[in-house]
């Protein structure tokens, strides 16, 4: 398994400092263009200068209240490594509708790419984010065999067996056994249950350990 933890902007440095060299950070998130007068932004450029080799793009949070979307073309330019999320609302669920939102949402990501080695899919049902609610393993299997069966009708069949697809949203040391025994499941994106050493044991540690993302 390749770890990444993704620790907020202030602590790269320092996390970077305390952890083996085998797992890596990534960067929560980083600004999509070449840099200029963006006060307050941190850049795909600064990233690399600080020798961080991943970044999350397109979280669920920022694409609803700071209306970022599927930007990661700039990104994997300057050399860096990209956890690219996708992911339904409530709503688009219920709604029968999930499929063709996060299709869509692969299609601009997919758009903006000329080679998948760097790339991550990261499958995050908004209404899993944080809520306590998980996607069932049936749930979670489909959204990710039809992501895949997607990847192979409109980038490749090698793209679609080489991607890895990691599911994110209320993952913990309860549901991650079974959640990773689905086909289609490469890892994990996991959010509060990282920072919970209560729920760390040897089955936890064997699928996700101390991190913030298993892939």
């Amino acid at each position: 398994a390749e770890v990444v933890v993704s620790p907020p902007y202030v602590f790269l440095p320092v996390a970077k400092s305390l952890l083996r060299s085998d797992i890596k950070v990534a960067a929560q998130n980083c600004w999509v263009r070449k840099g200029g007068a963006f006060t307050g932004e941190i850049s795909a450029e600064m990233l690399v200068n600080l020798d961080i080799p991943w970044v999350v793009l397109g979280h669920s949070e920022r694409r609803a209240l700071l209306n970022e979307s599927n930007e990661v073309e700039y990104a994997l330019s300057q050399g860096l490594k990209v956890i690219a999320c996708i992911g339904e609302t409530l709503e688009q669920r219920e709604s029968g509708s999930t499929m063709a939102v996060v299709a869509a949402q692969t299609k601009a990501i997919a758009d903006k790419i000329k080679s998948w080695d760097n790339v991550v899919l990261a499958y995050e049902p908004v209404w899993a984010i944080g809520t306590g609610k998980v996607a069932s393993p049936a749930q979670a299997q489909e959204v990710h065999a039809e992501l895949r069966k997607w990847l192979a009708e409109n980038v490749s069949a090698e793209v679609a067996q080489t991607t890895r697809i990691i599911y994110g949203g209320s993952v913990n040391g309860g549901n991650c056994k079974e959640l990773a025994g689905q086909a289609d499941v490469d890892g994990f994106l996991v959010g509060g249950a990282s920072l919970k050493v209560s729920e760390i044991d040897y089955q936890y540690h064997q699928y996700i350990g101390m991190c913030s993302l298993q892939i």
